[in-house]
């Protein structure tokens, strides 16, 4: 089975995927959407949202992150996708599933699944501008208003060059409401000849096992899931025939502190307890301490007070951890 982390705006960015990662389980990651509107980009604005361009293009754990491209003009994504390959970009991915109402009103995200044309035309481009080795795939949902254009719009992505893609199992209008129809998507798996990766309302293995079942896909992708139980991707390999490998609270513990770090590189301090409440709202459907933890810091603000609250450890980020900056850079809360 192949298991791919999801991209996921203001969520799963770096510091979750360094962490996630870690835990192990997941095959490749790909990066939060990175806007590309009318111009070519400067290099710092990908190694802002994609660090791991520092270490090969991989996590500290070696897994390989791809670069997630949104807009809709074929030629300045073009562009930007050769300045990735430059950078060292494993591949690069195109969004066309964002369901956020800014985004598609610009004409990003979904909203071009109503455009097959456009697709291609984007499709092509992009393929043509990167090396011929460099892999170049797509994520998408079953449609934007309905998921009548699915195989028109998954048929002009792999006319176009792409050599992978993931569908989201829901309209733009279904947002991320339960359920996700993964039966649609085995239509798109029988109407392309490219790998189709199924994602959407994975949340359990026996969630996973339904989602192959009725996709007929051989891959997932997981995104609220695995933040919610990183030992998700694990479970779906036991599941599968694999040795257990369970995820405790405890041996989380490291993976807390190393996050917390990690957003303390990234994000003002007025931010950052934001970030950790968001992780522990997600955590506590799996684990009864993550609930006791969020309940502890449910009202504080400042980031000293919720590592003190949470006994989170001096971290050592060193500089092989993907992220720009002096080595061994020690941070405290």
């Amino acid at each position: 089975m192949t298991i791919l982390l999801a991209p996921m705006e203001g969520l799963l960015d770096h510091p979750l995927r360094e962490v996630l990662t870690e835990v192990g389980g997941i095959d490749r990651c790909v990066t939060e959407f990175i806007r590309i509107t009318d111009q070519l980009l400067p290099a710092r604005v990908f190694t802002r949202v994609m660090p791991e361009l520092f270490n090969g293009s991989r996590t500290r754990a070696g897994t390989p992150v791809r670069a997630q491209l949104l807009g809709s003009d074929p030629n300045c994504l073009a562009e930007n996708a050769a300045r990735l390959a430059e950078l060292g970009a494993e591949g690069i991915d195109l969004n066309f599933g964002c369901p956020a109402k800014t985004v598609n009103r610009h004409r990003g995200g979904a909203v071009l699944l109503d455009e097959p044309e456009l697709l291609h035309a984007i499709m092509a481009a992009v393929r043509r501008a990167v090396p011929a080795d460099l892999p170049v795939s797509a994520k998408m949902r079953l449609g934007h208003r309905d998921d009548e254009r699915r195989i028109e719009a998954a048929q002009a992505l792999a006319a176009g060059g792409a050599g992978e893609l993931v569908v989201h199992a829901r309209t733009k209008l279904q947002g991320y409401r339960p359920p996700a129809f993964w039966h649609r998507v085995a239509d798109i798996r029988a109407a392309v000849a490219i790998p189709v990766v199924a994602n959407g309302e994975i949340w359990t293995a026996s969630d996973a096992q339904r989602a192959r079942a009725e996709s007929g896909c051989h891959g997932l992708m997981l995104g609220r899931g695995q933040v919610a139980d990183p030992g998700l991707a694990w479970a779906l390999r036991a599941a599968d025939g694999a040795a257990p490998h369970p995820v405790t609270w405890a041996g989380l513990q490291p993976g807390l502190s190393r996050f917390w770090a990690l957003v303390a590189l990234k994000a003002a301090p007025r931010f950052r307890a934001g970030r950790m409440k968001q992780w522990l709202n997600l955590l506590r459907r799996r684990y009864p301490e993550a609930q006791a933890a969020f309940e502890q810091v449910r009202a504080v603000t400042d980031p000293a007070a919720v590592a003190a609250v949470l006994g989170l450890s001096t971290v050592v980020v060193p500089q092989s951890a993907s992220v720009p900056g002096p080595p061994d850079l020690t941070l405290a809360g």
